[in-house]
């Protein structure tokens, strides 16, 4: 049985992650749960399928007061004959000038009073109700109407079908927003469905906003559009060409890219990991006033002890933890161990982390452990307790092609274990040191390209290899996340977050943003920085 309530202090809005997917963003919700027993939380879980999620994860701290599942992309198809529906033109020609708006340059501010106007037609049935969308003669207009404008794919078919399935879920989610029980503030981990949420009830209830993104949302979602086989693509092959994308891959890209400029828009405040994320953030649409940084962080007190439960001699054990996906480019880890077992034959490779999100990718990788040869070398060990794992490995790997501020690898350094990383996200300041003061403790680990499984396989030797240089990195890794990265430091930003903006008198969206350069107090490190984008 779901924990339900009549209200609660914060609501956590979550996409594809916690309680039901485990991982680094999942992680760090949880913990921020329990770091706060003094508020009570709403979580509102956006999912696809109800067969993606068979169970929790997590199990809910005592402060989660209320949860509610929705799922996206369950709906039924509508039973018996499909009749038209009148279309309001009001509603529509607002959609036609908020979709002008959004083809503006990310840093062109939005119309808050259209979106306004935009968000209340969602809700109200006489306005632009779901049917009107699916089933109008202003919706078949402008459907067509922007094919004629705007589409460079010949299939009408695929451009229509492609439409009706991205945009459905949006009234989903206005009668989540309406439904949904009261919170003094609203807390999204991302953009996208969750984000879009948020702008909802920001627009609708007049209680703030956060959004707080581990990785961006945009940016991760077109590296998986790119990769994905599901999205047509009619090009023939004159046409074809292998450095542009099809215009449904863009197509879908861009539709992430609106929410996520809405979700900025409609936000009172915007929290990224680290400043290169904050940067991409504006350069998405987010104002630069609302925007600043509060690094992760790590319980030291419960992984530093860890450092006395490792063995003598350095373990020959390379370890990857993370969820077995293709954006972590689990393979290039398995490529570089044929390297590293040429030259190191004692050594051996974990993969650590849940293989239920893309079980054919994770079907890819063990055909990949056979066909290399790998197999008693490289095993591939499902979810484990980190806390068991770290003391009996030498070195963290990260293969991944995109990250932000990975949680793991700061839960390595706590723990004494050094990381041989790609070179994304953070990475760099987390190995080398953000500024001269962190670089001058040292080097945590190496860095390596993405995709390049012999530059990862030598850096690891290289470490294995050389007692000095491990130690060294180890140390390194210690006092870099003891000095910058502690839980403390990153849960008092978020206190003083939470108590500004829960503790704010309802308020609905002004005309306008804040006026640009207009920075306000920022509680992590005494103030906002200066607006540049």
């Amino acid at each position: 049985m779901l924990p339900r309530a009549a209200s609660a202090d914060i609501g956590l809005l979550l996409e594809g992650t916690y309680p039901y997917v485990s991982g680094g963003v999942s992680s760090w919700v949880h913990d921020i749960i329990r770091a706060f027993p003094e508020y009570t939380f709403g979580l509102c879980f956006l999912g696809s399928k109800p067969d993606d999620y068979p169970k929790m994860s997590y199990p809910l701290p005592a402060n989660v007061a209320h949860l509610e599942v929705h799922y996206l992309y369950d709906a039924d198809p509508p039973s018996g004959p499909v009749r038209s529906v009148p279309g309001n033109r009001d509603a529509f020609e607002r959609i036609a000038l908020l979709h002008e708006q959004l083809r503006r340059p990310a840093d062109a501010p939005l119309d808050n009073r259209l979106v306004r106007r935009v968000v209340d037609d969602l809700t109200d049935e006489h306005r632009l109700d779901e049917a009107q969308f699916l089933y109008s003669q202003e919706a078949w207009t402008f459907l067509t109407d922007q094919y004629r404008a705007y589409c460079s794919d010949p299939s009408f078919s695929d451009y229509f079908w492609s439409v009706r399935l991205m945009h459905r879920p949006l009234w989903q989610l206005a009668r989540i927003a309406e439904q949904l029980i009261p919170m003094r503030l609203y807390h999204a981990v991302s953009t996208g469905y969750a984000g879009f949420l948020g702008a909802l009830l920001r627009h609708r209830q007049g209680r703030p906003l956060l959004i707080s993104e581990h990785g961006i949302y945009t940016k991760e979602r077109k590296i998986e559009l790119f990769q994905s086989q599901w999205i047509r693509d009619n090009r023939n092959l004159i046409e074809y060409d292998a450095s542009h994308i099809g215009y449904f891959h863009e197509m879908w890209a861009r539709f992430f890219e609106a929410l996520g400029k809405m979700t900025y828009a409609a936000a009172d405040d915007i929290v990224a990991l680290y400043e290169g994320n904050r940067r991409r953030q504006i350069v998405d649409g987010a104002p630069p006033p609302k925007t600043h940084t509060i690094p992760n962080g790590v319980d030291l007190r419960r992984l530093a002890p860890l450092r006395r439960l490792r063995p003598a001699s350095v373990p020959k054990v390379l370890c990857l933890i993370g969820r077995v996906v293709p954006i972590k480019d689990v393979k290039t880890f398995i490529r570089a161990m044929l390297t590293v077992v040429r030259a190191m034959p004692d050594a051996e490779a974990w993969i650590a982390g849940p293989e239920s999100e893309d079980p054919s990718y994770a079907a890819e990788c063990r055909e990949l452990i056979d066909r290399l040869g790998l197999a008693g070398k490289v095993t591939l060990l499902g979810m484990q307790r980190i806390d068991e794992l770290l003391p009996k490995i030498g070195v963290l790997v990260l293969s991944s092609i995109s990250e932000a501020l990975p949680l793991v690898i700061l839960e390595a350094f706590a723990a004494g274990v050094p990381v041989v990383t790609t070179d994304v996200g953070a990475c760099c300041e987390l190995i080398h040191g953000s500024d001269a003061d962190d670089a001058a403790l040292g080097a945590a680990g190496r860095l390596v390209p993405i995709a390049d499984p012999v530059a990862l396989a030598h850096e690891a030797l290289a470490l294995l290899a050389d007692d000095h240089a491990w130690r060294a990195a180890q140390a390194a890794g210690i006092a870099r996340v003891e000095r910058f990265y502690s839980q403390e430091r990153m849960v008092g930003a978020y206190r003083a977050l939470y108590t500004m903006l829960a503790g704010a008198p309802d308020r609905h969206m002004p005309d306008a943003g804040r006026a640009a350069g207009a920075a306000s107090a920022c509680p992590y490190a005494g103030t906002r920085p200066a607006a540049h984008g």
